[in-house]
């Protein structure tokens, strides 16, 4: 895999890591089982902190893309990359409706609602 950054972008080194390792998983050019780049390798390979590949690695954890393994390295995890991003999409809904101080049960009925369900 290659990942390259553009220094112009007004988005972060981080995310733009993050997001190349998402459609690379998205398009099947990342498969289940697959060993990302140590983050030390690929900090030196793109010029970057190894601080700054390790925020992209953890995001991508926390958002059900990879699995951290050790010393074994970062895999890419088995599953569907949509059930992955749902995931992440409704962990951030949830926060937002605690923050909001909306109960669990309105929050959920506003769900529903957003799916056409009743």
């Amino acid at each position: 895999m290659d990942f390259t950054l553009d220094a112009a972008s007004p988005t972060p080194p981080y995310e733009q890591v993050r997001a190349q390792v998402i459609a690379a998983i998205d398009d099947g050019s990342l498969v289940a089982g697959t060993r990302l780049p140590p983050v030390r390798t690929l900090a030196a390979e793109l010029n970057l902190a190894a601080n700054t590949v390790a925020r992209a690695y953890r995001e991508l954890e926390e958002a059900g893309y990879v699995e951290t393994r050790g010393r074994a390295g970062t895999i890419v995890r088995g599953g569907d990359a949509a059930s992955s991003r749902a995931a992440a999409a409704a962990e951030q809904y949830a926060e937002t409706v605690r923050r909001l101080g909306v109960s669990a049960e309105d929050g959920l009925a506003l769900v529903k609602a957003a799916l056409g369900e009743r």
